[in-house]
């Protein structure tokens, strides 16, 4: 339990904790710009991605706009369900309508086939918009494999090119629930984080919303 102190000392305490929040966002702000520096690779536009309303390509998911956002959904032929943690990934996504006003568009892609992710959709309730790389040697290309990850690409004309690619905890930045328990006295509630606060192992608590 941490300690009880009158509101002087708790504010004196908040306020040095300021100071290095800080810090951590001015340093988060260098990384972004570091990022943004990247040097990209030319991508074939043309995989044959399954849609809701047919085949489209890789330049066709930008939907017009400048910059397209991949997530790979572990979404496998054959799976009965999503993963829990790529499920909690979606679940955590902000209203579209905010990044297609700064250019950008966004995209699920899976490798199974349109009618199991469809099923999988509707079991969800989202209304995300996803696709089918069932077939193509898109995921491979990206160096997911059976994972999961984030592909940021940007369009010139008709040429696209990959400028960024994350997987492991870099997919966390993408779960705003995490932020939030970030900011309680308990935290996630995870053995890793400070004894006493929790037992559970990293992700072993992630349920599919419906499974809670």
């Amino acid at each position: 339990m941490t300690a009880i102190v009158s509101p002087q000392e708790w504010q004196a305490a908040r306020d040095a904790l300021l100071v290095k929040e800080k810090e951590h966002m001015k340093a988060a702000d260098a990384l972004a710009a570091e990022r943004r520096r990247l040097p990209m690779v030319r991508f074939d536009a043309t995989y044959p991605f399954d849609g809701a309303e047919g085949k489209v390509s890789l330049l066709d998911l930008f939907e017009g706009r400048r910059q397209l956002i991949v997530y790979h959904f572990m979404l496998h032929p054959g799976d009965e369900a999503g993963c829990p943690g790529c499920s909690l990934l979606v679940d955590n996504l902000p209203h579209l309508a905010h990044l297609h006003a700064r250019d950008v568009t966004f995209k699920v892609v899976a490798p199974a086939t349109l009618p199991e992710i469809e099923r999988y959709r509707t079991r969800m309730g989202w209304d995300v918009p996803w696709v089918s790389a069932h077939g193509t040697s898109f995921t491979e290309d990206c160096g997911v494999g059976a994972g999961f990850g984030v592909s940021v690409f940007l369009r010139e004309g008709d040429d696209v090119f990959r400028t960024y690619f994350t997987t492991g905890r870099g997919g966390e930045v993408f779960l705003a629930s995490h932020r939030y328990l970030d900011v309680t006295p308990l935290g996630r509630q995870e053995a890793w984080e400070e004894e006493s606060h929790g037992a559970d192992a990293p992700s072993s608590w992630w349920r599919r919303h419906d499974e809670y």
